[in-house]
């Protein structure tokens, strides 16, 4: 599979109003989370962020907005829009919650994303991506990835039952955590760093900022800087959790863990 070409990216551009902006991605919000679910409402509450920004996989698994009115989702629903309220929320699909739509944005208040958008706030323009479309040495993901983001294959996907679709997810989980109770430390895919330079060089970017690969961590490559959002999991071994927060003084790394 070849190198992506840029696609273009969605133009953001900060209001003043904008003192401090936070990123976070790979929440994977689920029933089973108990901890991490009640660690991002805490988050929500207190941040002082006057945007937040979610580079995707907010949910483990989204099988269709109807999925919204779920305990577990529409408490999830009610929190992000108790955010949006007060503050300016935009939320970019993963790989695992790829169908949330227009019904789930509405509901909760916030701009969809797309992936990539360019943000400009600080004097800087940074290129947001969620970050698995990048990784290209997982083919065999790249393979499924084209072919569910496909209207046809999502149409005939969303027209089974939603207590179908909830199973299925349910047993795709369970078999990652298999796969994982196998292998103490899974190892994701990372970013192309070469194809990613080119997407900077494209957008006039200089800061790239994206989730996915779950190796959080700031580092330059190729004149540019690469910042990896943390995935959050507080119900097991290895607590962790973290935020990006960008203000006029630069950008930093909050742990909630």
């Amino acid at each position: 599979m070849g190198k992506p070409a840029f696609p273009g990216a969605h133009p953001l551009q900060a209001p003043p109003s904008w003192r401090c902006i936070d990123f976070i991605s790979d929440i994977h919000l689920h029933d089973g989370l108990p901890d991490t679910t009640a660690a991002l409402e805490r988050f929500l509450s207190g941040t002082p962020a006057d945007a937040l920004f979610i580079l995707g996989d907010l949910f483990e698994a989204w099988v269709g907005d109807d999925m919204r009115n779920e305990p577990h989702e529409g408490r999830c629903l009610a929190m992000l829009r108790d955010f949006a309220s007060r503050r300016w929320l935009g939320i970019m699909v993963g790989n695992r919650d790829f169908l949330l739509g227009d019904a789930f944005m509405q509901a909760c208040g916030a701009h969809a994303l797309p992936d990539p958008t360019t943000l400009d706030a600080f004097g800087q323009r940074a290129l947001l991506i969620h970050g698995d479309e990048l990784c290209l040495a997982d083919t065999k993901y790249l393979t499924f990835r084209a072919q569910v983001r496909q209207a046809s294959w999502q149409q005939a996907f969303l027209a089974h039952p939603l207590a179908t679709r909830i199973e299925q997810a349910r047993q795709m989980r369970a078999a990652s955590q298999a796969h994982q109770q196998v292998s103490e430390q899974a190892v994701y895919a990372d970013v192309d760093e070469a194809t990613a330079s080119d997407w900077l060089d494209a957008s006039g970017c200089n800061l790239l900022i994206h989730g996915h690969t779950h190796r959080p961590g700031s580092q330059p490559f190729g004149g540019h800087v690469r910042h990896v959002l943390s995935d959050w999991d507080l119900d097991h071994a290895h607590p962790r959790a973290e935020v990006l927060r960008w203000q006029a003084s630069g950008l930093q790394r909050l742990s909630l863990a």
